[in-house]
């Protein structure tokens, strides 16, 4: 046999890029959103930031020791779960709650599933999702302390007041932590862009279906393009490499079925927000779409 035709096991095309090096790329993307939150709710932002990063940090850690699997919080991807989680909550929320849902997102939203790259949900929306459920006061009651506010969209749904555009995109509104800047989120998700760590389709997707689909309904479009966590849901969650499809296709039908939601709940539900529901639902659609709309390869038999 012709040793020159003999190659090691696949895979045979790599690349220098490492889970380590996205990860903390994507912290780094992440950095703008939360210099935001700082300069706008001050010390909070910082104490739920750090409360949420270390309890994720610290359940990723006591995860891997119990199940005697190599200690790997040095790859940044509980970091950037913790970040996730904490742009996801309001400033007022108490840190117990943050520590809570950052056990919970690692825990249920990633541990239990065998760990990285394997997750079918993105865990950061598993532990927001968690704390929604189990304490909704905390997670929608907005005070008015100089601080925070009523979120654009829950005045918006229950008086029918709008929120300056320009104060939407800069962030001089109230509502979660990684609600109120557009602006720095669109500066991290460039960044991302430029290192070739993220697919532009989804987000086009999501973001262009619900622009659409407000202005069909009557709805200012440019107010739900700001207002809330679109962005952040868009850019940085519904884009998760693990838990959204991998084809072109696949990544335009996940966007817009996203946005399609995003715009029914907001519109039509009895909750402001829809845009983590939206993420999580299709989440659950991934593999089918992944399935269906895998290209076939050459000489394929239907």
């Amino acid at each position: 046999m012709n040793k020159e035709l003999i190659v090691t096991s696949s895979p045979h095309v790599r690349a220098q890029d490492s889970v380590q090096k996205i990860m903390w790329s994507v912290v780094i993307a992440l950095l703008p959103a939360v210099f935001a939150a700082v300069y706008f709710f001050q010390a909070r932002a910082i104490s739920v930031v750090l409360t949420a990063v270390a309890g994720a940090v610290l359940t990723e850690y006591i995860f891997q020791k119990i199940r005697n699997k190599k200690i790997m919080i040095k790859d940044g991807s509980a970091v950037v779960t913790g970040l996730l989680l904490a742009l996801t909550l309001p400033p007022s929320i108490p840190l117990w709650t943050a520590f809570f849902g950052a056990v919970v997102a690692i825990g249920l939203g990633k541990q239990v599933f065998g760990g990285i790259g394997q997750n079918p949900f993105n865990p950061a929306l598993v532990g927001r999702a968690f704390l929604t459920a189990s304490y909704p006061v905390l997670m929608t009651t907005w005070t008015v302390d100089g601080v925070s506010s009523a979120t654009p969209l829950s005045q918006m749904k229950m008086d029918g007041i709008a929120t300056d555009t320009w104060n939407l995109f800069v962030g001089q509104i109230g509502g979660s932590l990684g609600e109120t800047s557009a602006l720095a989120l669109l500066l991290g998700f460039a960044y991302l862009l430029y290192k070739g760590y993220v697919n532009w389709r989804i987000p086009l997707a999501m973001v262009g279906t619900v622009f659409l689909g407000a202005f069909a309904f009557g709805a200012d479009p440019i107010f739900h393009l700001f207002a809330g966590g679109l962005m952040l849901g868009a850019l940085f969650m519904a884009t998760d490499m693990v838990s959204s499809p991998t084809t072109k296709a696949g990544r335009w039908i996940f966007g817009i079925g996203a946005g399609l939601l995003v715009v029914i709940i907001r519109l039509w539900g009895g909750y402001p927000e829809g845009v983590m529901y939206s993420i999580l639902l299709m989440n659950t659609a991934v593999p089918l779409i992944n399935r269906y709309t895998r290209p076939r390869s050459l000489g394929e038999v239907k």
